[in-house]
C-alpha cells in the first residue's frame, strides 16, 4: 500500500510516498523523453504538457503540467516504483490544470508495473489497470522545431523575448536551419558531432518592422548569437546552446506539434 502526503519546504513542495521498491535500474526507460498522452484513460487539457525523463542514475523528472517535479525510481523486470520524496515547484495555475497535476502525481505514487510497446510507455497500478500512456519524443536534433525562450544579447547578458514576439528554429534533416527571427525569415547551415554544434552562413530576408520597439535589434542580436554556438544539450523538452567558453547562447522549447 502507498501512502501519500505533502510537506512544504521553502519554495519546494515535497510529495511523500511510502512504498517498497526493488533496486535495479531499467535501461529502456532512459532511452527517450516521454510525453504523456493519456491520464486515467483521458487526454490532457489542451495546451498542457506532462513529461517524464528517466536517467541511468535512478532519477526521474519533468513537467507535471504546471510545475516541474523530480524524484528517484527503481525498477526490476516490469515492476516500477517512484520513490519518496517527489519534489515539486510551487507555481499556481488554473484549477483544472492543478487538478490534472495532482492526478498525475497520484498515478506515479500508485504505479506498480510498466510496459514499453513500440514508441509508447504504459504505467499500470497494482491491479493491472492502465493509468498513464506516454509517447516517445525523439532526442535527435535533426527534423525538430523549437520556440526560442531567451538569447544572448551580445552585451554580456541573456534576455527573454519582447512581449508579443516569437522566434522559431527548425533544424532540417538536410542540415539546413530555418525559422522566423521575429520580423524576417532566416536561414543557415548547421553541423553536429555528438553534443557539439556549429551554425554558419546565417542570412535573413530584409523586411523592416517598426513595432514593437526594439524588434529589429532583438532579431539582429539573436542571429549573431546563433553563430557563436558550440554545444547543445537537451533538458526535457527544452534545449540550451552554449559557446565554447560555456556562455549561454540561447534557450529553446520543443514544438511538439510539428
Amino acid at each position: 500500500m502507498i501512502k501519500l502526503g505533502i510537506i512544504a519546504i521553502g519554495s519546494m513542495a515535497i510529495l511523500m510516498l511510502s512504498a517498497c521498491a526493488p533496486s535495479t535500474s531499467g535501461q529502456d526507460l532512459t532511452s527517450s523523453i516521454w510525453l504523456l498522452g493519456e491520464l486515467n484513460g483521458e487526454g490532457l487539457i489542451e495546451g498542457t504538457k506532462i513529461t517524464a525523463q528517466f536517467d541511468e542514475t535512478g532519477s526521474v523528472g519533468g513537467t507535471s503540467g504546471c510545475n516541474n517535479y523530480n524524484t528517484t525510481y527503481e525498477v526490476s523486470g516490469n515492476q516500477l516504483t517512484f520513490n519518496e520524496p517527489i519534489a515539486s515547484t510551487m507555481m499556481a495555475c488554473p484549477e483544472p490544470v492543478m487538478e490534472q497535476e495532482r492526478d498525475f502525481l497520484v498515478v506515479l505514487a500508485e504505479t506498480a508495473t510498466f510496459e514499453i510497446a513500440g514508441e509508447e510507455l504504459i504505467l499500470r497500478d497494482v491491479d493491472g489497470n492502465e493509468r498513464a500512456r506516454f509517447d516517445s519524443v525523439d532526442q535527435s536534433l535533426e527534423g525538430t522545431s523549437w520556440q526560442v525562450l531567451s538569447y544572448n544579447n551580445g552585451k554580456g547578458g541573456v534576455t527573454t523575448l519582447i512581449i508579443g514576439t516569437e522566434i522559431t528554429a527548425n533544424f532540417g534533416d538536410d542540415n539546413q536551419l530555418t525559422g522566423s527571427a521575429g520580423c524576417n525569415s532566416y536561414f543557415g547551415e548547421y553541423q553536429t558531432d555528438g553534443n557539439n554544434i556549429s551554425i554558419s552562413s546565417v542570412g535573413a530576408t530584409e523586411m523592416a518592422c517598426l513595432e514593437p520597439e526594439g524588434l529589429m535589434e532583438q532579431e539582429q542580436q539573436y542571429l549573431a548569437a546563433l553563430e557563436t554556438a558550440a554545444t547543445y544539450e537537451f533538458e526535457g523538452l527544452n534545449m540550451e546552446m552554449r559557446t565554447a567558453d560555456g556562455a549561454l547562447v540561447a534557450t529553446f522549447q520543443r514544438d511538439i506539434s510539428q
